[in-house]
């Protein structure tokens, strides 16, 4: 496949530099109302409700993703063939979960 870099290599390349035309009055005019005008803070604030989600994001971000002494015992308890799966619990989560997606309490 051949490149795109020699497209063009018996050309002379030019260039032009384009600058927008400038009313000249406008832009004094402009700079004389930013040097008139007192400058402006923007400020912001935080309800307690961010402060709290930003602690929490920030905890969250801190404390593993999952509990790797618990996922070892149960990856024993697989291979040894000690564990045991609740079907009726687990029936009971699923139905919970998919409640919750569809907004159900």
């Amino acid at each position: 496949m051949a490149g795109i870099d020699n497209i063009r290599s018996g050309q002379m390349m030019s260039t032009t530099s384009r600058a927008p035309a400038r009313n000249d009055s406008s832009a004094t005019s402009s700079t004389t109302e930013s040097k008139k005008a007192p400058a402006q803070q923007d400020a912001v604030s935080l309800s307690q409700q961010s402060k709290a989600v930003s602690k929490l994001q920030k905890d969250m971000a801190a404390s593993p993703a999952y509990d790797s002494a618990k996922v070892a015992a149960i990856k024993e308890a697989i291979a040894n063939g000690s564990y045991r799966v609740d079907p009726e619990k687990l029936a009971d989560n699923m139905i919970k979960f998919e409640n919750e997606l569809q907004g159900k309490s």
